[in-house]
């Protein structure tokens, strides 16, 4: 706010500026990447790389952005925390809206490839159950999207923060509508809800009080890796018959034929917490001013 005049410069509202109105190289650069997804389907699109069906592959391109970027979302809170690091929240509110662009961006590509018939596209998303959880998850972005301005928080009050927290069972949704349209090969879908739950666990440490310590971090990111594992095995037992228990194991020939050609996603899920482990711990041996003398963060 201005000291001056109590209003908010004209400069802040700017994508590439703080709320003082000072241009974020941090923001500037979340601003700029969120255009790469776009600009690379556009690129593959002009160029005649989307195969024998295009518009199909643009849907499912722009899908698996939106839950790629809804993971980068969830992170924000917990990253703030562990390495804290305060401006990171000032990214939030604009990967909020990117997830909601991108998803829109899904459904209207799917629109387009129905030849915009209302009927066969209500009919279809009534009938298939994916394309349901689908709709219902984007509803709640939208609805969240909305309500994201400092006007309806206001509005909101208390219940603002209610509302807010649905990005967790819309998160569900749409990796649930994610695993469902991958059909055969779920690699992608299984690595960003095993991301998801590691996200997830770092907020219960917040939760519960623990200790953020190297080896708690290092056990949170086991944790995640077994969960991730385990949505694995019962993902393909239940969808195609396949042993939960030789699904489960493969992800131990890692270790047992040193095969680092096939790495599954839950390995992947317990790097990602193992570089959150060495991140944090670098963060932490890093000289920091005396926490009276920092800037205020913004409101």
């Amino acid at each position: 706010m201005s000291s001056r005049t109590g209003k908010t410069p004209a400069k802040a509202w700017l994508p590439w500026t703080d709320r003082q109105g000072r241009f974020s190289g941090l923001r500037a650069a979340t601003f700029a990447l969120l255009f790469v997804p776009a600009l690379m389907l556009l690129y593959a699109a002009w160029m005649h790389q989307l195969g024998s069906k295009p518009w199909t592959q643009a849907i499912h391109q722009t899908g698996t952005w939106t839950v790629r970027l809804l993971v980068i979302t969830l992170a924000v809170s917990p990253f703030r925390r562990l390495f804290d690091w305060g401006k990171l929240i000032g990214i939030r509110r604009m990967l909020g809206l990117g997830v909601m662009a991108y998803a829109l961006g899904h459904l209207s590509l799917y629109c387009i490839d129905m030849a915009f018939d209302g009927g066969l596209i209500v009919s279809e998303i009534v009938k298939r159950f994916y394309l349901t959880i689908g709709f219902v998850a984007l509803l709640g972005l939208c609805a969240l999207g909305a309500t994201s301005t400092d006007g309806m928080i206001r509005r909101l009050g208390k219940n603002w923060q209610r509302l807010h927290n649905l990005i967790y069972p819309i998160a569900m949704l749409a990796l649930l509508h994610f695993a469902l349209q991958s059909k055969i090969d779920v690699t992608e879908p299984v690595l960003m809800s095993g991301l998801f739950v590691l996200l997830m666990l770092y907020r219960g440490l917040y939760l519960w009080k623990l200790p953020i310590s190297a080896p708690m971090l290092a056990g949170t990111a086991i944790l995640a890796g077994l969960i991730t594992a385990c949505l694995e095995a019962a993902w393909y037992a239940l969808t195609s018959g396949v042993s939960a228990w030789l699904v489960f194991q493969a992800n131990a020939d890692i270790l047992i034929y040193q095969d680092y050609v096939s790495i599954r996603p839950a390995h992947w899920v317990v790097l990602a917490g193992l570089l959150v482990v060495v991140g944090q711990a670098l963060r932490a041996r890093k000289p920091r001013p005396p926490r009276q003398a920092r800037q205020p963060a913004a409101a």
